[in-house]
């Protein structure tokens, strides 16, 4: 039996040969920390395939639909930059390019007979977390005891993506077994941060968050059960969304904790603009992808959701702001990231309170155990648990969503619209993207996985080291606190976006992206 580095060796030998020869590029040296810039300096893309990139995904799809571009002429364009964007950042698996070349030719040929496109993602390439099955394709999911394990089926969303006219032309790199909020394995390597190659991409989307960042994709999925689109979206400066358990359909992927359903991993886009958001969870939920896995809510796009019918029609909207969680406090940074982000909404003509935090037991439900957080957060615990205590833990998971369900609707009597808070705002994390193995903390995201709360991301702004020094503190909540504290120095974070988290009610997509936009709107126009 090959040893398992000839394995990988072996595997990463393939992977090279899927790329064309020629698109292979001479990177900058490992030195050269912020790459975003290469890909349109380097001379391997032509000024339209440029232009083709960094268009955002309702253009593309206007142009696609028009024939104005074609979409062998896109495909290519992304396939390429995605090629770059790989040997800068290492964000790919599965390269297959040819294949995605004929799907776009048979998109062209039949818009150029019918005058028709096939569905609304008509000719959009779309990358793929790895661990969505494609027929025909390995899905390693960074196991090396996986290499050689082809699929006989396509994943229900990858067939779903297909019918609305998509793409897929790469899939993209994560952590092994996925639960980690960072991207290394031992067959394909460690994903970096295109914006500082020093930190974390993060997890376990990281791959495709490298990939869009380089705008290498203009769309893709990747996966949550604890934060794993939100996650590497906020580390590389994206628009995402994890959605409510089944809204998207999960049936026929892969991952490593099948049968768990305590809290459910959802399947979620990331992408350059809060439009491509939308276009995304249209297009899926549209296609009834109940009548494809058993497990899909049978919900199609709700229009009236989308315009705030239940919010007063996004006027005088009231968010809480979460300034920390009761347990880590955020750097300087995410801190300056709220205060930009509640000023926008209060010139736009909303309001911002602060979200008050009881007893945190949702931190007592996730952590199930005690463990030295700062050193053990993500490692199985030994022993296990009986059955009953299994489900106690189930049951404390159902009281505390009953528990935030009436302190939300309580809030009624203090905003001053008549209504709750409209949707909360939030850190996606205490820091903004780490310096590699560094990223311990994730419970800004995985609360709402527990409470089946649906969290968009949206940009704000990036590290700067004069705005956002070093700030003494004396009081912290724990060891583990100070210890957060102590790993912020600005420079080691130079340049890293800073994003925010929009939270609302569960299966509240429509709402939570209306509202995305109304906060991306209100800061854009306040700098």
């Amino acid at each position: 039996m090959p040893h398992w580095t000839d394995l990988v060796a072996e595997k990463k030998q393939r992977q090279l040969k899927s790329i064309p020869q020629e698109w292979l590029v001479t990177p900058p040296p490992d030195s050269t920390l912020d790459v975003t810039g290469f890909p349109e300096t380097n001379g391997l893309l032509n000024a339209r395939e440029v232009e083709i990139t960094n268009t955002s995904v309702e253009s593309l799809l206007e142009k696609l639909a028009s024939a104005e571009w074609t979409a062998v002429d896109v495909t290519t364009a992304f396939s390429k930059r995605a090629v770059v964007a790989h040997q800068l950042v290492n964000c790919l698996t599965e390269i297959f390019i040819d294949r995605a070349l004929a799907r776009a030719a048979e998109l062209d040929d039949y818009l150029k007979k019918t005058g028709k496109v096939v569905g609304p993602l008509h000719g959009l390439p779309i990358s793929l977390k790895d661990q969505l099955c494609i027929k025909g394709l390995e899905t390693t999911m960074g196991y090396v005891s996986w290499i050689g394990q082809y699929a006989d089926k396509n994943a229900v969303l990858v067939d779903v993506l297909i019918e609305c006219g998509a793409v897929p032309f790469v899939r993209t790199n994560i952590p092994q077994t996925l639960m980690f909020p960072e991207s290394f394995n031992n067959v394909f390597g460690r994903t970096t941060n295109p914006y500082n190659r020093s930190l974390t991409s993060g997890g376990s989307s990281g791959g495709e968050g490298a990939l869009i960042a380089l705008k290498g994709s203009p769309l893709g999925v990747g996966s949550d059960i604890g934060g794993s689109v939100r996650i590497p979206t906020a580390f590389c400066g994206l628009y995402g969304l994890r959605p409510s358990y089944g809204r998207v359909p999960y049936c026929g992927a892969r991952n490593s904790l099948e049968g768990q359903d305590s809290v459910l991993s959802v399947f979620g886009p990331m992408t350059n603009s809060v439009g491509g958001v939308k276009v995304f969870m249209k297009a899926v939920v549209n296609a009834k992808p109940w009548l494809k896995d058993p497990l899909a809510v049978r919900k199609k796009w709700d229009e009236d959701e989308y315009n705030l019918a239940d919010h007063g029609s996004g006027k005088d909207l009231c968010f809480a702001i979460m300034w920390d969680d009761g347990v880590v406090v955020p750097h300087p940074p995410i801190r300056r990231s709220l205060e930009i982000t509640k000023a926008a909404l209060q010139k736009a003509g909303h309001k911002g309170f602060p979200l008050l935090i009881g007893n945190p037991s949702s931190t007592e439900y996730l952590k199930l155990d005690d463990v030295d957080a700062a050193v053990a957060y993500f490692r199985p615990r030994k022993g296990g648990k009986t059955a009953y205590q299994l489900w106690q833990v189930q049951k404390l998971r159902q009281d505390i969503r009953k528990e935030y369900l009436d302190h939300w609707e309580a809030t009624a009597s203090e905003t001053g619209t008549g209504r709750p808070v409209d949707a909360i705002i939030c850190p996606a994390a205490p820091f903004a993207a780490t310096p590699h193995g560094k990223n311990r903390y994730t419970n800004y995201t995985t609360v709402w996985n527990a409470l089946d709360y649906p969290a968009a991301i949206f940009p704000v702004t990036t590290v700067d080291s004069t705005l956002d020094g070093k700030e003494p503190r004396h009081d912290f909540y724990d060891d583990f606190d100070k210890h957060i504290y102590e790993m912020y120095d600005p420079e080691k974070f130079k340049n890293a976006p800073i994003c925010l988290q929009l939270v609302g009610r569960t299966l509240e997509e429509e709402a939570v992206i209306k509202m995305t936009e109304i906060v991306d709107v209100a800061l854009a126009a306040a700098k």
